[in-house]
């Protein structure tokens, strides 16, 4: 062996192998992801609920989401990422446990919203990752290549969890078959903590108590408000008196947080050049990908022999749209590396912004068959997993080395909140006509799914259109 191989592959295997035990960790996620949404229904029948109740689980889950990534990413940047990311695992790890054993509705939703806690696991992968390739002369290549292999595998188990959990729900009882994800989860914890080296945090300086307190409030406000919005309408007071003050405590969160040296959410990062188009382009990515999934289920659910639109589609077609939707995600995230190497990082970026686009805006004309559906979803998902993949990475590569927790987890949070916001427009614009929650009152119209798909293509272009005019120099390092 050469001087240089000597001292390059010793590196180059421990990068490697963490990412390959990382790998494991994207694998629970993606089973966490994907196994639940097939057996919604039997879940409703085993806690002796009504289906529309399950709305609660993804409404508790998002806002646990938008909640724990500032603070837990603060806290990857101070003590080390590796610490952060077996906490949230020990959390999610508790959370799929109550599952298994929660007695009642009221057990079941605090434990879906304990098992939010994973959505910081892939931002702060990305920052170990970059951290782990500081020096190479390669850092930003390498995370992308990392984040792009880690959204693939994610990817990968969404299909294999919702196979897994279709093929075994009558075969078993049901706490039998939510254990698996439990002890999927539990397994993380060893992949964690045998895998990835220790090592310490790069930033000073305590933790912004009050501007957690601060952000904690403004996020929960809005949350809360959304929340409030589906439930009761939005001729309802209330929903909209909590969102606005919720928006309005933006104001003193963000003049406070401006004048701390070591903020909980660093304003001004967020506000430099390199990052606030990312994370606008996460927050309107989030419309999409977070917010537009059950829109496209139950209307492929709907039978146009009785309203006149939809594809007719049974449990198991769903299922390979979700498939094929997943399938394209995944080839989306493994070819980012050649797409960067051929558009370049920006081009990368602005070209998955528009498949998106694309992906939803054919929804407009082309809905009327399963083929067309299967033709517009692969579009979206090649777009939308190239962005799931490239966005944290952007955000590192743009943020200083003791911010890196911080930015990329930022970008799960904004694309949550993104996804809350259209999920609730997308409540109302499809309850306009009728309940969505039981078809036997009445049937969405046709006028709310493209509407859906509409905002969808048009958050979408617009990420585009900011990505295309920030300069190059900017989201790329």
């Amino acid at each position: 062996m050469s001087t240089k191989e000597a001292l390059v592959s010793p590196p180059a295997r421990s990068l490697a192998a963490i990412v390959g035990f990382l790998v494991c960790v994207e694998l629970a996620s993606g089973i966490l992801q994907g196994y639940y949404t097939p057996i919604f229904s039997d879940i409703a029948d085993s806690l002796g609920i009504k289906d529309a109740d399950v709305n609660w689980f993804e409404a508790a889950q998002l806002v646990v989401s938008a909640l724990v990534v500032p603070p837990l990413a603060r806290l990857g940047d101070l003590v080390g990422h590796k610490k952060v990311l077996l906490l949230s695992t020990v959390v999610t790890a508790v959370g799929s446990w109550i599952l298994v054993l929660a007695p009642s509705f009221t057990t079941f939703l605090v434990g879906w919203a304990l098992q939010g806690a994973y959505v910081v696991w892939l931002p702060i992968e990305v920052a170990i990752i970059h951290r782990r390739t500081a020096g190479t002369g390669r850092q930003g290549q390498l995370t992308r290549r990392a984040a792009a292999i880690l959204v693939g595998a994610l990817e990968l188990a969404v299909i294999i969890g919702a196979l897994t959990s279709g093929a075994l729900v009558e075969s078993t009882s049901m706490s039998v078959l939510l254990m698996l994800p439990a002890v999927a989860v539990t397994l993380c914890l060893f992949a964690i903590w045998f895998g990835i080296e220790d090592a310490p945090g790069t930033a000073t300086g305590g933790f912004d108590w009050t501007g957690l307190a601060l952000v904690t409030a403004a996020i929960g406000l809005v949350m809360g408000g959304l929340i409030a919005l589906r439930v009761a309408g939005p001729d309802s007071f209330l929903p909209w008196v909590l969102v606005l003050a919720g928006l309005a405590a933006l104001v003193p969160f963000g003049r406070y947080e401006a004048r701390q040296e070591d903020p909980m959410v660093d304003v001004r990062l967020l506000a430099t050049p390199g990052q606030w188009p990312v994370q606008l382009t996460a927050f309107l990515f989030g419309m999409s990908v977070l917010g537009a999934q059950i829109p496209l289920s139950t209307y492929a659910r709907t039978d146009p022999d009785t309203v006149g639109y939809g594809l007719g589609a049974d449990a198991s077609f769903v299922s390979t749209l979700i498939g094929v939707y997943v399938v394209f995600l995944a080839i989306g995230a493994f070819t980012l590396p050649l797409t960067s190497r051929l558009l370049g990082t920006r081009g990368a970026l602005v070209g998955s912004a528009l498949l998106v686009a694309a992906g939803y805006a054919l929804w407009l004309p082309f809905h009327d068959s399963t083929g067309q559906a299967l033709v517009n979803m692969a579009v979206a998902g090649v777009g939308s997993g190239a962005l799931v993949a490239a966005l944290p990475a952007s955000a590192a590569a743009a943020a200083p080395a003791d911010r890196t927790g911080f930015a990329t987890g930022m970008t799960n949070a904004t694309k949550t909140i993104g996804g809350a916001i259209a999920s609730s427009v997308f409540a109302i614009a499809l309850a306009s006509a009728g309940s969505i929650d039981d078809p036997v009152e009445g049937h969405a119209p046709l006028s709310g799914y493209l509407t859906v798909w509409a905002i969808c293509a048009a958050a979408a272009l617009c990420a585009a259109v900011v990505l295309a005019l920030t300069p190059q120099r900017e989201v790329t390092t």
